[in-house]
């Protein structure tokens, strides 16, 4: 147990006996300046070029410019110490951006307008957390073979998101290394998945897997907490309802993510719940001395951002409910019949099944029944995460939702056995394809010649990009 005012450090991070936090020995404050001077470099110079369609090369173009604290003719002078930020694949992480209306100078003003917010919660994986003060983005710093995954990941990453942009998968917008003291500090930029301005009353990080998934007595005592599996299965027994329209929707956006997650042999994966109770909130603001005139949270920029957009799509969705009411939430009840506001999205997507995991799962199962462990191979992890989510988590209510919401899904079969089955559902029968039809997006199969969805949902894997992308045949990257 760490007493107070002693030193705390888990992984790079260090938080010392005053409070300041560094990162491979790079203070917080520092590596903020940096990560604000340098993406207002690169998205700033990127703007001034012309803009075109993605090729295969640009997926590893890196791009390093030096800043030293007296300045130079490209960068300004700063009270850091001297550093190098480098910027991976510009131009296809602009067109991401594009994909989800993220503009330049919108993403400039997230980020460098004013000072990034530490998260003070970061969980147990060491890393940093930022987010931006407007809510839109999350700034995290990640291991090097976690950046290397994802930069072999954009190919298959691009051609998913040109298919279909409902997704409960992360939204990367940015990878950038901030090179220091000899250090290298990579952080990505991605969509935020619980907005500060909402109060979560509940938190909850699920895998699936029961074997020691509960929070430990420490994170217990923490101001907001975030419990597991086992503490949702004695909490929350009935589970969350939601509406049928709400509950297909979300089990077909599920279905289609877990096979993308299990096409590239991704897993230990998690599904990141907020929890708004509607009616404790009421009571909270009624007794507080503000006599609940807070300030209410914006509705974000980005399509596709909220939880209900990413189910239910963007434009669509976002014109026909009310913000003001839903917050962006999914509403739900629970077993007492409470209202709720469900954030919801899947974390964690940048490990790879590769040898350490298999020794860590063979290890673990031992000691422990291997079906219930969180570390599995990725068709099993798949399986049994998305079983877990469609029938113990989130149930579907014996009433449909009013008629007035638009962009539904039919009902699905009552969850089988194989995900494989559940996963090869028809795609989506009507679907925003004026926010799809972008530049470079009428390349890929979303529409037949008659105008019709294509009924097969195809997930790119790095076999068919080698097909698709003829024009450049580069190795994969070593290092990042």
């Amino acid at each position: 147990m760490t007493c107070p005012g002693q030193e705390k450090k888990i992984g790079h991070r260090r938080v010392d006996a005053s409070g300041e936090t560094t990162y491979k020995k790079t203070t917080s404050s520092a590596l903020k300046g940096a990560i604000q001077l340098g993406i207002g470099y690169t998205v700033g110079n990127l703007s001034s070029k012309p803009e075109r369609d993605v090729l295969m090369q640009d997926f590893y173009v890196v791009e390093s410019i030096f800043f030293p604290s007296e300045g130079s003719n490209l960068t300004p002078a700063h009270h850091y110490p001297d550093f190098r930020f480098k910027t991976y694949a510009p131009v296809a992480f602009r067109y991401f951006r594009e994909l989800f209306g993220i503009r330049p100078d919108d993403y400039l003003y997230s980020l460098c307008n004013e000072p990034l917010i530490e998260l003070s919660n970061p969980g147990a994986s060491g890393s940093i957390f930022y987010v931006t003060r407007d809510d839109e983005f999350i700034i995290k710093t990640v291991n090097a073979k976690e950046a290397e995954f994802l930069q072999k990941l954009l190919p298959g990453y691009y051609m998913n998101l040109n298919q279909n942009l409902r997704t409960l998968l992360p939204k990367f917008f940015g990878l950038y290394c901030v090179q220091s003291g000899g250090k290298n500090i990579r952080i990505v930029v991605m969509n935020n998945v619980l907005p500060r301005a909402v109060r979560m009353h509940l938190k909850f990080d699920l895998k699936g897997s029961t074997y020691k998934r509960h929070a430990s007595k420490k994170e217990r005592e923490k101001s907001n907490p975030t419990f597991k599996d086992l503490d949702f299965i004695s909490d929350v027994p009935e589970g969350l309802t939601l509406d049928q329209d709400t509950y297909s929707a979300l089990l077909k956006t599920l279905q289609r993510d877990c096979l993308v997650l299990e096409s590239f042999k991704i897993m230990d994966y998690s599904l990141l719940l907020g929890v708004h109770n509607l009616g404790l909130a009421v009571r909270e603001s009624q007794g507080s001395p503000a006599g609940g005139d807070e300030k209410k949270p914006q509705a974000q920029r980005a399509l596709y951002s909220t939880a209900m957009e990413s189910i239910q799509g963007g434009k669509a969705c976002r014109d026909t409910l009310d913000h003001d009411a839903t917050m962006g939430g999914i509403p739900a009840v629970d077993g007492k019949g409470e209202r709720l506001l469900l954030f919801i999205g899947i974390i964690d997507i940048l490990q790879s099944y590769r040898l350490i995991k298999k020794l860590e799962h063979s290890w673990k199962s031992l000691i422990s029944d291997g079906d219930t462990v969180s570390v599995h191979r990725p068709s099993f992890y798949a399986d049994r995460f998305y079983k877990f989510c469609s029938t113990t988590v989130f149930r579907k209510s014996s009433l449909r939702s009013s008629p007035s919401k638009r962009g539904r899904g039919g009902a699905l079969p009552a969850p089988k056995n194989s995900v494989q089955t559940q996963l090869s559902v028809e795609r989506e029968e009507n679907q925003e394809n004026e926010d799809l039809h972008l530049r470079g997006a009428r390349g890929f199969p979303l529409l037949e010649e008659d105008g019709k969805m294509v009924t097969t949902l195809h997930i790119y894997t790095e076999a068919d990009l080698r097909k698709l992308f003829l024009l450049f045949e580069p190795k994969w990257p070593t290092s990042i």
